[in-house]
């Protein structure tokens, strides 16, 4: 069986890496083009890429595959692909494209569809306080995450558990059940399903403007928002005038504090109340300086109790 694959980031990697192992054949990966990265800007290659030039697979790299200038598209069709799987692209299939596999275009998602249909169900989904999310493997139309349902997979979220952390499992997760997915169409043990699309939410893509940690919200509110974005943009309050990213947090207690909101109650562990309750900040990061626990920061950077953390 002939596969092409399309992916990007880290999220891709696992999948694609099933692909390589199996009995399978990656005729080619599609993926976005280099872009400048760190403080030198310097152009580096997507996760992707470097893995698939690793095993001797063609890499192409189209700005787009909607207007297709340089022809991708015959390329595509020339390699005359069984499946095309798509994992985090991060493009859109036009629809010439969606119709050159024989059995479908297979997307991998990161939520239980219909809920968290677009760029970010991961981040949503902790953000929400979700208890449950899952993997999807779906027939891409031209809709946005809008095709008919393969197979799904459960999985709970942790109390302290990160986005980014998630992210990982989850691309684990839809590596295993991509394969699944792709031997049950070829033995023809798979009825597609339509979603119910009066059940579906939207998870648009993260900005920067989130990152602001209100105190007086609610303690969970506060914990939630705290590990939906990290590793990013984070979750960002200040101390003494100065920004301090918050990446890791546990919530102490769910009884309302005698303290403000933002006020540092204890200085040795870092808790700080919230409207009704209070936090503990875990793992930060102050201006001009590396990410690190938040005991290793208190030596460095001593608090004093009463201190009232904002924006």
């Amino acid at each position: 069986m002939k596969i092409v694959f399309m992916g990007t980031p880290d999220f891709a990697i696992p999948a694609l890496k099933a692909l390589i192992e199996s009995s399978y054949t990656v005729s080619a990966v599609f993926t976005q083009p280099d872009k400048p990265k760190g403080r030198g800007h310097k152009f580096a290659p997507p996760p992707v890429k470097v893995l698939a030039e690793e095993n001797g697979i063609a890499v192409y790299q189209p700005n787009s595959l909607k207007k297709d200038a340089d022809g991708y598209i015959k390329i595509i069709k020339e390699i005359d692909p069984d499946i095309i799987v798509v994992a985090a692209y991060g493009k859109i299939l036009p629809y010439e494209v969606l119709n050159i596999p024989r059995l479908g275009c297979i997307n991998i998602h990161g939520s239980l569809l219909p809920k968290y249909r677009g760029a970010a169900p991961i981040q949503w989904a902790v953000l929400n306080g979700d208890e449950e999310t899952g993997i999807t493997t779906m027939l891409m139309n031209e809709g946005l995450d809008t095709g008919d349902i393969l197979m799904y997979e459960k999985t709970s979220i942790g109390n302290n558990e990160t986005a980014s952390e998630l992210f990982e499992r989850l691309s684990l997760m839809g590596a295993e059940l991509l394969i699944k997915t792709i031997e049950a169409l070829q033995n023809n043990k798979i009825t597609p399903k339509k979603q119910d699309d009066s059940k579906s939410t939207y998870a648009p893509m993260l900005s920067k403007d989130l990152s602001k940690i209100d105190f007086n919200k609610p303690v969970f509110s506060v914990h939630k928002k705290i590990c939906g974005l990290s590793d990013w943009p984070c979750a960002v309050t200040s101390i003494n005038g100065k920004r301090l990213k918050v990446y890791r947090s546990e919530i102490v207690s769910n009884v309302k504090p005698n303290a403000k909101p933002g006020e540092v109650i204890d200085e040795k562990n870092f808790t700080v109340a919230c409207i009704d309750g209070v936090i503990r900040l875990v793992e930060v990061q102050a201006e001009g300086s590396k990410r690190m626990r938040s005991d290793d920061y208190l030596r460095g950077k001593p608090v004093s109790r009463g201190t009232i953390l904002n924006n």
